[in-house]
């Protein structure tokens, strides 16, 4: 069984622009392609875990979703980088629109896209990492068991609840990763936790 790398999207693999869904409107995260190829050397799974409210807000389609992340995938295999897999829920329980507007365990802060990805690629979620940008993301892989959650700060106007490294960068995460092999399955190594 593999450990994964998750990412969340808007906020750790791109910059959040607003309900992205134009190739020319994406903007690289600093790190994000090394962070991946590190990741990859190590043989992580690379998996994105991503909430899309806009297509739940009748902003855009499933299928312009699926156009974009054709699009950011072959930008990442001319990095070197291949995506295992992708995982989106469109679903928002007060502003989706039509069969949208609807709770869905896939829907972080619930655990459901991480627990897929477990079950469909044969994950080891307890030697694996999630990075991403909202307490939202911190709660879903603490539920879902995924032993390291990275919170990229700048978006979060109040701690998150739950244990997590608080960083300012990919590049912390990059360098987090090359310590592993000297660490025991579970150990957070030498990071504050918070809280």
């Amino acid at each position: 069984m593999n450990p994964a790398l998750f990412l969340d999207r808007d906020g750790v693999v791109n910059h959040e622009v607003g309900y992205l869904h134009h190739p020319a409107d994406v903007r690289w995260v600093p790190g994000i392609f090394p962070l991946c190829r590190t990741a990859q050397s190590l043989g992580y799974k690379l998996v994105v875990v991503t909430n899309q409210s806009g297509i739940a807000r009748g902003l855009y389609t499933e299928a312009d979703f699926h156009t974009l992340m054709d699009w950011m995938r072959a930008e990442f295999l001319a990095q070197n980088v291949t995506l295992d897999a992708v995982y989106f829920c469109p679903y928002h329980p007060e502003h989706g629109v039509g069969p949208y507007k609807r709770e869905h365990p896939d829907r972080k802060p619930a655990p459901g896209m991480l627990l897929r990805a477990a079950r469909d690629l044969s994950l080891d979620l307890a030697r694996s990492v999630l990075v991403g940008d909202r307490c939202s993301d911190i709660a879903a892989a603490n539920a879902a068991g995924v032993a390291h959650a990275f919170l990229l700060r700048g978006t979060e106007p109040h701690p998150c609840p739950g244990p997590h490294h608080s960083i300012d960068s990919l590049a912390a995460v990059e360098a987090w990763l090359n310590t592993q092999p000297k660490l025991a399955t579970g150990q957070l190594g030498n990071w504050e936790t918070e809280p």
